[in-house]
């Protein structure tokens, strides 16, 4: 049993953590990147890395991301399990022709024979202030890809379970971190971090009976917050973390809006061909005869990233998601 004390946790801190013991399990876990050896990366995520397992295994790799994941792909086919670091979510769309291309279909081309186990870090997400190219919501385009998983954590122990979990898949893995929640706290263990459910798994953050959010990265602790607002109101919402968007939990999601009747699904991305007009699609399927209402969506607009000073009005907030919970209680009174 563990003597370490529990105590107060950064997101960003358990993934450093995820990453360092990965690395100490497995010699052949790389770390690429943008600045991430010296420098320990922008958000300093892998601050310590290559002093503690050498320039070798945590290397600075020149400004061209398209590069970097090529150089990423044959080392996964070589053998290795690299970690790509895109440091701002913008910046990854010159390397998407190599995941789209390559990374996503090398095990489908080999007929199984090779997989590519690699993980690609793509820091995403508003709510820092950030200028055009350093707030996108990109996930969509991942998840329209098919032989990619994607998976975005919202709490502290998930951030380290999730990348310990996508790093160790044999499957390519799209891990988004949320930037808003790189300095989130919460009670951690990193001597005893608690298990996690394997990528594909979500699970539900808050239990209520009148409708459900489903959501996920940084717009949970938006929807936790509208959860407790909601109160007031008399509305009981129940908030589902998906946690993994590919593979998606079909189980959790529809047993939740099965119970509530309604549901939102709130996400920063845009709503036109964005997330959550594939999860709505889902639900629908599936839960049809349950419904009282027509799933909602709650999403940033579909707009260029706005400059920092609009952001607050560009992202899905307390009242906007409050706003549609009222709309889903108008439609099943009429």
């Amino acid at each position: 049993m563990s003597t370490v004390a529990v105590r107060p946790a950064t997101m960003a801190q358990a993934l450093t953590r995820a990453l360092r013991d990965a690395m100490a399990a497995d010699d052949s876990v790389h770390v690429l990147g943008e600045d991430v050896g010296a420098l320990g990366g922008v958000f300093r995520v892998t601050d310590g890395l290559a002093e503690e397992f050498g320039e070798d295994r945590c290397t600075d790799t020149p400004l061209a991301e398209a590069g970097i994941l090529g150089t990423a792909v044959g080392m996964a086919m070589y053998g290795l399990r690299p970690v790509v670091e895109m440091q701002f979510d913008a910046f990854a769309y010159p390397a998407f022709e190599q995941l789209v291309s390559h990374v996503s279909r090398m095990r489908n081309r080999t007929r199984g024979a090779m997989p590519l186990p690699l993980t690609v870090r793509v820091p995403y997400g508003g709510g820092i202030g950030g200028v055009e190219h350093h707030s996108d919501s990109s996930e969509a385009y991942y998840m329209a890809t098919p032989g990619l998983h994607v998976v975005t954590p919202a709490t502290v122990a998930d951030a380290y379970g999730l990348l310990r979990a996508a790093i160790a898949s044999d499957d390519p893995v799209v891990f988004l971190e949320p930037k808003r929640l790189y300095w989130s706290k919460d009670s951690w263990n990193p001597e005893d971090p608690a298990p996690v459910e394997p990528i594909g798994r979500a699970v539900v953050r808050r239990s209520g009976r009148s409708a459900t959010l489903i959501t996920y990265g940084p717009s949970v602790a938006v929807c936790m917050e509208a959860a407790e607002a909601a109160r007031a109101e008399g509305w009981d919402l129940e908030v589902v973390d998906l946690r993994s968007l590919v593979p998606f939990d079909d189980e959790t999601v529809c047993a939740s809006v099965r119970r509530t009747g309604r549901a939102v699904v709130v996400h920063e991305s845009g709503s036109f061909g964005g997330p959550g007009g594939e999860i709505a699609a889902r639900v629908t399927e599936r839960c049809f005869h349950h419904l009282e209402a027509p799933v909602l969506r709650v999403a940033g607009f579909d707009v260029p990233y706005p400059p920092p000073m609009l952001e607050r009005h560009h992202l899905p907030g307390v009242d906007r998601i409050l706003d549609a919970v009222g709309r889903l209680q108008w439609e099943a009174e009429s």
